[in-house]
Formats: C-alpha cells, sequence, structure tokens
C-alpha cells in the first residue's frame, strides 16, 4: 500500500509505503519516506523521457497504421500492448503515475494514448484495469474535456488522419528494440544540479522504467572484453594534417563540398543545417576516421540577384559581394564551421576553368544556339532578366510578383506572364524580344550521365529524395538548357558573337568548387581530374539536386577531360520555422547572425539543428522542442552523466583514475556500449546524421543507469571492498566520458574539447574506431571537472518566440488595393462575351493537355496553364460568379489544384490505348512494390519502387480525365494543429494547477 501527503510546515511530500505485518500482533509495519518539490521534477521527467524515448516509436507508427491508413499491424498493436502491461503494473495500487495527484507524467502519457485507446485499440479496458481507472478518471478531468473538445470537436479519432500522415516518425536506436517485453530495475532517481558535488541523488522509491536492451550474446561480450584490455596498443593515432591536403595513393580521398550559399543573402538556420553544417559534421567524423578529406565551399556571386541586391542598396556588385562574403565568413566561424577553404566565384580561376570547360563542350558538338523571347526595357537598353521585372501574378493577382517567382502563392513563374510587367529599375512597361542564347545539349549527353548514375546509385551514398529528383528529370527526358543570360555581373560567355553575355549561374556557380580548390592549391587537378581515386560528396538542399545530379555531371561529362564526378549525393528536405516558413523580409525565423545576439552557445544550435535535421521529410525548428532538448537530453542526460562521474572522482579519488576490476554487469555494459558504437559509426559512413545523435544519446543513458544501478556514493562510504568497486564504476563512467567526448567532437566540437580538458585528456584519443577502449587508464590524472550545459528558462523562449515571431505572410489581391471585386454586381454577364470564353478556355486546355502529353518543358506548361487559369477567371466574372475557387486552403493550394484540373479532360476521358498501357504498367509495378515488402526488403529499395508506382498512378489519373490530386482530408497546415499533442491544449486552457502554469512554457509540439 502506498500513501502520499505533504507537510502543511516543511511543504515536503511524504510518501507511506507498508513494508510488514508483526505476525504476534497483526499491527501493519508503515516506513514513511520525504521528498522535495524537485525531485518529484525528477520523477516526472523520467516517466517523460519514458514517453519520448520508448512508447512514442511505437504508438505513433501504430497510430499511422490503424487511423492513418485504417489498417491493423498486429506487430504494432503487440508492441503497444506490452507497454500497456508494464504501464498496468507501475499504476498496480496508485491512482496516478508519481504521486497522488495529477501531475504533468499523468497530463502527457493520457494525451499520448488517447487516440489509440479511444479508437483503434480494442479489449483493452479488460486486459489493464489499472490503466483503465487511470485512463477514464482523467478523461473526466474538466480541462483534459475542454483539450478533447478543441483537438477532436467531433469526438472521432479519424480526425486526426491528416495530422498523423504528414507527422514525422520517432526515431528509435539498437538500445530500445520495440519486440522485447519492457525490463525495468530499482533505480534511485537523479538530477544534476551543476553546483558543488552533487554526485549523490535524493532517495526515492519509484520503480523508474530504464531502457530495455537485447541480450548481450557470448561473441558480444567476449569481443567487447578484448578490446577493452588490449585494443588501446591497436588504435591508430590521428592523422597529422598539413596543407595543402592533396590526395594519397592507397587511402581513402574524400572530397566534399557543400552547397554554394549565395552571397547576397544572409543564411537562415535552415540554409545551414541544409549545407555548411550537414557537411561539416561530416567532413569532422571522417577526419576522426583518418580518411584524407579536403572541404571546401565558398559564396556563390555571380548573377541576377547580386546585381539586384546592389540596386536595393545602391553599391557595385563587387561591393555588395564584399560585404555579404565578410557576414557569411563571420556566421559559418561562430557556428564553428570547419572548412578547408571557404572562397567565392568572383575570381580569375573560375573565369579560367569555366571557360575552358565551354570550350571543351562546344568543340564537341555539346553546345547549342536558339533564341529566346525575353523582356526588353527600351528606356534602359537592356533584357530584363527575370529578378528585374515585377507585376502581377498571373496566378493569383498578387500585385508585387518577381519575374521568377510570387511570393503570395509561391509559384514559379515566367517574366513574360506578368500582367502590367514593369522594369524594377526604371518602372517603364518593357516589351517583348528575342534574344539569342546558348544551350547545353543534355539530351546529347544523357547516355553518359545514365551510365555514370547507374554505377553510383549502386555503389554510393545517396539519400532517397536525390535519387527520386534525379530518375524524375531522367524519366521525362532530358531537354536542352540555357547556359547563357544577358548580364553584366557574371563570368564572360567567349564565344564570338556571345560575348555581351554572360554563363547562366547553374552553368557557372557548380565549376565555383573547382575554382575554389584551384585557389586553396595549385595543385588543385590531384582533386578534380582523378575520378579513379577520389569520392567526391555533395551536401545540398533538396531544390539543389537537379543542378547537382543532372547538370553539373552531363556538364564534366560533356567536357571529356577526366573530371571527378559526384558519386555521392547528401539532400536535406526543408527546415521550416515553427508552423511557418523563414522570411527576411517579414523577420520570421532565426538568421545566422541573429543566432548570436541569443546568448545561446553556437553548440546548442549546431546540436538541435542536427537533432531535427530533415532527412527523410520536412521538419521544424521549434523553440519549446529547442527548450525540451537542452533541458532534456543534454543537461539532465548527457551533462548529468559526464559530470556526476568526474565530480565523483575529483571529490572522492582526488581526481585519479582507480583500478578497473570488471566484474559481469560492466562487462556487459562494455557490449552494449560496442554496439551503440558500431551503430553511431554505420549511421555516419551512410551520412544518416540525425541517427548517430541517437547513438549518443544511448550511451550516456547507459552510462547514467550504470552509476544508478550500482550506487557508488553508497559504496565510497563501505568497507575496503565496495570502496574499490566505487572507483571502478566511476572510472569506467569516466571512460565513457571520454569514448563520448570524441563521438560528439563532430556534432558539438566546443563541448567536445571541453570535456576532453576536464578529463585532460591527449589529442591522441582523437581517432574513432570500431571497439570501446580504455583510454584513462589507473593513475591518470583529471582535471577540473563543471558544468557542461545550462538550463534554459522557459521566459527566455518566451521572448525569443516573440522576437523572431516577424509579420504575417503578404496577402494576395483579395482585399487589396486596386484588385477587381470577387464577384459581379450584376450577378450576371454578356452571353456572347460567355459564349467566347467558353470556346477560348476549351482551346486552352488542349493545349495545356498537349504539353503535358509530350512532357514539354515545366515552365512552357507553366505558362499555358496560368493562361488558362485566366481565362477560367474572366469566364467566371462574365457569368456573375466568384472567379476564386473554393478549395478551404491557401491560395497556394488552389492554384495547385487549378494546375491539376487543366490537366482533365472536359469530356472525362483520355487517350484508351494511353488508358490501358498505363493500366497495365501499374499492375505490374504493384506486383513489384507487393513482393519487395513480402520480402522484407530495404526500405529505401521499397520506396523508390513506391515512389515510382504513385508517378505511374498520376500519369494514369491524368490519361483518365481524372484529377492526380489525392484528397488528402484537410490543408496540411490544418492538420499542423490537430498535430499538437493534447496536453498543451489542457495547459493552454489553464488546467494541471500550479505546475501547469510552469509547465504551460515547456510543453513540446
Amino acid at each position: 500500500m502506498v500513501r502520499v501527503g505533504q507537510c502543511t510546515a516543511t511543504g515536503k511530500y511524504r510518501q507511506v509505503v507498508r513494508v510488514g505485518q508483526c505476525t504476534a500482533t497483526g499491527i501493519y509495519i508503515d516506513k514513511w519516506l520525504e521528498w522535495d518539490s524537485a525531485q518529484l521534477q525528477v520523477n516526472i521527467d523520467r516517466w517523460l523521457e519514458w514517453d519520448s524515448a520508448q512508447l512514442q516509436p511505437v504508438l505513433v507508427p501504430y497510430l499511422v497504421s490503424s487511423i492513418g491508413h485504417g489498417k491493423q499491424d498486429a506487430n504494432l498493436q503487440s508492441q503497444v500492448q506490452s507497454y500497456l502491461k508494464y504501464l498496468n503494473a507501475e499504476l498496480k495500487g496508485k491512482k496516478h503515475l508519481v504521486q497522488g495527484t495529477i501531475t504533468a507524467a499523468d497530463i502527457i502519457l493520457w494525451g499520448s494514448l488517447y487516440p489509440a485507446l479511444s479508437g483503434p485499440l480494442k479489449g483493452w479496458e479488460s486486459q489493464y484495469s489499472n490503466v483503465k481507472g487511470w485512463f477514464l478518471s482523467l478523461c473526466d478531468h474538466p480541462a483534459l474535456k475542454s483539450a478533447v473538445s478543441i483537438v477532436i470537436p467531433s469526438g472521432n479519432v479519424a480526425d486526426l488522419k491528416p495530422s498523423l500522415l504528414t507527422r514525422p516518425l520517432p526515431l528509435t536506436s539498437e538500445a530500445t528494440p520495440l519486440d522485447k517485453t519492457m525490463e525495468t530495475k530499482k533505480a534511485a532517481a537523479s538530477k544534476q544540479t551543476q553546483k558543488g558535488d552533487n554526485t549523490k541523488p535524493s532517495t526515492a522509491t519509484e520503480e523508474i522504467p530504464q531502457i530495455p536492451v537485447k541480450a548481450v550474446t557470448p561473441e558480444e561480450l567476449s569481443a567487447a572484453i578484448e578490446a577493452w584490455n588490449s585494443g588501446k596498443a591497436k588504435c591508430p593515432k590521428p592523422r597529422e594534417r598539413i596543407h595543402p591536403i592533396l590526395p594519397k595513393e592507397g587511402e581513402r580521398n574524400i572530397l566534399i563540398t557543400s552547397a554554394l550559399p549565395y552571397v547576397n543573402n544572409v543564411p537562415h538556420l535552415g540554409n545551414i543545417i541544409g549545407c555548411v553544417l550537414s557537411a561539416d559534421v561530416y567532413s569532422r567524423y571522417c577526419r576522426l576516421r583518418n580518411y584524407n578529406v579536403l572541404y571546401v565551399c565558398g559564396t556563390d556571386e555571380y548573377g541576377t540577384a547580386t546585381e539586384t541586391k546592389a540596386l536595393e542598396e545602391g553599391l557595385t556588385p563587387k561591393q555588395i559581394c564584399d560585404k555579404y562574403n565578410a557576414i557569411h565568413t563571420e556566421i559559418y566561424k561562430w557556428f564553428n564551421i570547419d572548412f578547408d577553404s571557404f572562397g567565392r566565384t568572383t575570381t580569375k580561376q573560375q573565369t579560367e576553368i569555366a571557360q575552358d570547360i565551354f570550350w571543351k563542350l562546344y568543340n564537341k558538338g555539346y553546345v547549342l544556339k536558339d533564341k529566346v523571347d525575353q523582356l526588353y526595357c527600351e528606356k534602359c537598353n537592356r533584357f530584363l532578366a527575370d529578378r528585374f521585372v515585377e507585376g502581377t501574378c498571373p496566378l493569383c493577382n498578387f500585385e508585387d510578383a518577381r519575374g521568377d517567382q510570387c511570393d503570395a502563392c509561391g509559384k514559379l513563374l515566367n517574366a513574360v506572364d506578368l500582367k502590367n510587367p514593369k522594369c524594377k529599375v526604371c518602372k517603364a512597361t518593357p516589351s517583348i524580344k528575342t534574344s539569342h542564347h546558348l544551350f547545353l545539349d543534355l539530351p546529347k549527353t544523357e547516355p553518359k550521365l545514365q551510365k555514370h548514375l547507374d554505377e553510383v546509385f549502386k555503389n554510393g551514398t545517396w539519400t532517397h529524395n536525390a535519387k527520386v529528383i534525379t530518375n524524375s528529370w531522367i524519366r521525362d527526358g532530358l531537354k536542352p538548357r540555357c547556359i547563357s543570360r544577358d548580364l553584366k555581373w557574371g563570368t564572360p560567355v567567349p564565344l564570338e558573337g556571345y560575348t555581351d553575355k554572360v554563363f547562366y549561374v547553374w552553368f557557372d556557380a557548380p565549376i565555383g568548387y573547382i575554382s575554389i580548390t584551384a585557389n586553396y592549391t595549385d595543385q588543385w587537378q590531384k582533386w578534380w581530374k582523378n575520378p579513379d581515386k577520389v569520392e567526391m560528396y555533395n551536401f545540398l538542399g533538396k531544390d539543389n539536386v537537379p543542378f547537382h545530379s543532372v547538370i553539373f555531371p552531363c556538364t564534366l561529362l560533356g567536357a571529356e577531360d577526366n573530371w571527378t564526378v559526384v558519386k555521392h549525393m547528401v539532400a536535406t528536405e526543408y527546415l521550416n520555422y515553427e508552423d511557418g516558413k523563414f522570411s527576411k523580409s517579414r523577420g520570421t525565423g532565426v538568421f545566422g547572425h541573429q543566432a548570436k545576439e541569443t546568448n545561446i552557445p553556437a553548440d546548442i544550435y549546431r546540436f538541435y539543428l542536427l537533432y531535427v535535421r530533415p532527412e527523410s521529410q520536412d521538419s521544424s525548428f521549434s523553440w519549446d522542442d529547442f527548450l525540451l532538448k537542452n533541458n532534456s537530453e543534454l543537461l539532465n542526460n548527457l551533462g548529468n552523466f559526464i559530470n556526476r562521474a568526474l565530480m565523483f572522482v575529483n571529490n572522492n579519488f582526488g581526481g585519479v583514475i582507480q583500478e578497473i576490476n570488471l566484474v559481469r554487469d560492466d562487462q556487459e555494459l562494455l557490449a552494449l556500449i560496442k554496439r551503440e558504437l558500431t551503430a553511431y559509426i554505420e549511421s555516419m559512413e551512410e551520412a544518416r546524421i540525425r541517427d548517430s545523435i541517437r547513438n549518443i544519446l544511448s550511451i550516456s543513458r547507459l552510462g547514467n543507469q550504470f552509476m544508478q544501478a550500482n550506487k557508488p556514493w553508497v559504496l565510497v562510504k563501505g568497507s575496503d571492498q565496495e570502496r574499490s568497486r566505487a572507483g571502478t564504476v566511476v572510472s569506467l563512467g569516466a571512460n565513457i566520458a571520454a569514448l563520448l567526448s570524441v563521438l560528439l567532437q563532430p556534432f558539438m566540437p566546443q563541448t567536445s574539447a571541453t570535456i576532453q580538458s576536464q578529463l585532460n585528456m591527449s589529442a591522441d584519443c582523437n581517432v574513432i574506431h570500431h571497439d570501446f577502449v580504455c583510454v584513462l587508464p589507473p593513475g591518470h590524472k583529471i582535471g577540473k571537472p563543471s558544468p557542461l550545459f545550462q538550463k534554459i528558462e522557459p521566459t527566455v523562449i518566451t521572448e525569443l518566440k516573440k522576437k523572431f515571431q516577424g509579420t504575417p505572410a503578404p496577402e494576395t489581391s483579395k482585399g487589396k488595393k486596386g484588385s477587381k471585386p470577387a464577384t459581379s454586381s450584376s450577378g450576371g454577364g454578356n452571353p456572347a462575351e460567355v459564349a467566347k470564353l467558353t470556346d477560348e478556355v476549351s482551346k486552352q486546355g488542349n493545349i495545356v493537355r498537349e504539353l503535358k502529353s509530350k512532357k514539354a518543358e515545366k515552365f512552357v506548361i507553366d505558362g499555358e496553364v496560368a493562361k488558362l487559369l485566366d481565362l477560367k477567371k474572366r469566364l467566371a466574372e462574365a457569368q456573375g460568379e466568384d472567379p476564386t475557387p473554393v478549395s478551404g486552403g491557401s491560395k497556394k493550394n488552389v492554384a495547385k489544384k487549378e494546375s491539376s484540373k487543366s490537366a482533365t479532360s472536359n469530356s472525362g476521358g483520355g487517350n484508351p490505348a494511353e488508358v490501358a498501357k498505363l493500366t497495365d504498367e501499374v499492375s505490374k509495378q504493384g506486383n513489384v512494390v507487393r513482393e519487395l515488402k513480402s520480402k522484407k526488403a530495404e526500405k529505401s529499395v521499397i520506396d523508390g519502387e513506391v515512389a515510382k508506382l504513385l508517378d505511374l498512378k498520376k500519369r494514369l489519373a491524368e490519361a483518365q480525365g481524372e484529377d492526380p490530386t489525392p484528397v488528402s482530408g484537410g490543408s496540411k497546415k490544418k492538420g499542423a494543429k490537430k498535430e499538437v499533442s493534447l496536453f498543451i491544449f489542457v495547459f493552454m486552457q489553464g488546467g494541471g494547477g500550479g505546475r501547469g502554469k510552469k509547465i504551460r512554457s515547456q510543453c513540446s509540439k
């Protein structure tokens, strides 16, 4: 029996545990325990960690399967039930999880389980009676009832489907397998106070769930013991890096590039994680593996964007480049991005190399000549690049659209399609004129490209999105691509008759990788004309994939000059900001120079950005989650373990590492750590950076559990044998901290250096190899320990949210001054005009369908779709109807739906032969996918074939005259609102009492 109360005098909580009964008198014997509110928070935090680290990785896939896809996965259901079984045991004799009143632990677990227990999971009430009582009592809480009414107004959890289908799945690690029964150990709770010698935690009697692990095999145990005893002698020393770094015979030579940032923009956090930070982590890892690696990057300085920025700021393009190159350099320095060379594209070497490549392409017949219609400003006496044109968007009527893109609806545009176009410089109305340009003959280079891609897809590391995007370009058939522009600021075209033009930025910019290396060393050709001995890695965002996987390789392969071509491509999805996007114009989100102003260390930003790195789908930077990860993963997990171990060595053993006499539990710990270390290396070798962070945190959790299970703070006060055991425990803990310092180095270099300073480690330890070895032998004297991390208060996060929330996105023409009314005032129209426009809509629809059937260039199709939409709008106005389509979503979604509608036939049919062909292909591809799933093939292989199947289905829908856009049940934004966990709404409604007020600012979305 357990009873809980609180002393009104001291404020301390008291728990009564019945420990026995007198056989003579029959009187029960009770034991009273006391703990303070800080200890309560520790116990609550541990339940929250159990929810996020163990329950969620099983529960979310189950909900996605059962609610999102309407399929009951027996394996996932069984795993969920195993966690309910554990929770049921924990709730035996208790009304709540931690004490006699409701806490955040109850709220959050209730919110996590509500969709399952109120929906697809059947029969649980009879199996888990304790869970049933706990769950139903919480469901009756007024604040929780209010939460349900807000999140699920209909009361049907099926309404969560759109959110579940767009939600990223929690990651799991090998240390937390989902197919094993929950294992627990009685462990005393601990807390890092970061002050003095507080290595002994407060007393608590609750059984706190531990990380369940697969049983250690005899082979694992033997290998771990052997490595610990003799592995250090076999460990190589770090490679001495002497610049210039050049390829070496017989070694793994790795050339790393990250997408060149546009010089005229200050990078935001999404830009930073998308290229330079991800590449920096991989480069640092390669150095720790003793690979011969060179990491180059620089600012992309030529092109329209630079000329536009120069006009805005009243500077020359050269002055703009100098100004912003310095800003970029300072930002990357603060973020500890360790380039081997960070250069720029406005150099003599850039001109020489780009023109040399062009002449080789031209002389081998890979350059075509053609003409293009462009806007020409008579007043400025020049052709206008897209960004030098402003006008009204043909899709949404936003009046300040650019020539290349509309900021309101987000659609890519062609300048000639703008309504009421104006020259951005002089505001005059331009006319359409023809200009002669040069084109790279991509179709001619396609066989060379395909052969190269077949090889690197098989043997290289390519993210799924990089493969899909590349394959979509190849599948649609390559088209000649313009490589010249009518600009002044750029690499000059050397061909007679075109010398008044410059190279288009996407021909010119990737050559910057080569010229930056040429500025770094005059032996640059050893890297760039050495394809058999150099592996090139590209780190970039998904929007840059086709230029690096198709256009740049075609350029180098067509030149036939033994160029090193990309072998590995690591592309991220997009990082959003909170519930929207980063926007400099609106002041939304954190930009590079602003991160420093928050007074939060760069390593904390690095850790969080890498923790939420958008590897398989878009992710978001969330301040609430930022606080949670800092205070839980860094402060309470990693920092807590390292500080406890080192402080104990320092305060109880004079800072000297003791003799380490391993017992069976210690040996098993070595094997578990080696297992995590192996997983870390495997993930990093494949550039799955986010997974490797989980391995680091799992190792520190194992260390924390090891300390808790052995209680050195008790042993040190006992006999000589017990004191010796305490020395073994904390000295082994110090060696775990040493390993963590090395593994952490690519992610948090400054924190790694601090840990190594506190351990007084030798620089020779900075090598990652497959074994966990003893690098701090008995007798080693450590340095002075100190806290690694500081707690971030909710008030700080509240202020940062306010500072970076920015202003709302721009409105479209609806309600904007000068725009046309949404509906006709007369309610009718001219019959002749209606008939005329109806005929024009039909004809324009046929043009769009024909272009799509011929797989014309996207910009050509988009231009004709824009005309179709405009005709439809004019027809609606002539008929006295609302010209704005009703979509229930954003203008961007409207444009998307209209574009898809334009592909459908008015008659509702298509080419019967094409439909029959595609139907057969869909059937065959469906069989391929089913067979792969039945054989449990690699997820990346299955995903690739599923992508092909979806594309075939889309093409079949278009051929049948149907809308190829699947119905999702609501807009993404709507789903995102429901994605927020139920417990957030509880506290936003004022639930949770005094603790609720504190937690409201800490909860993570």
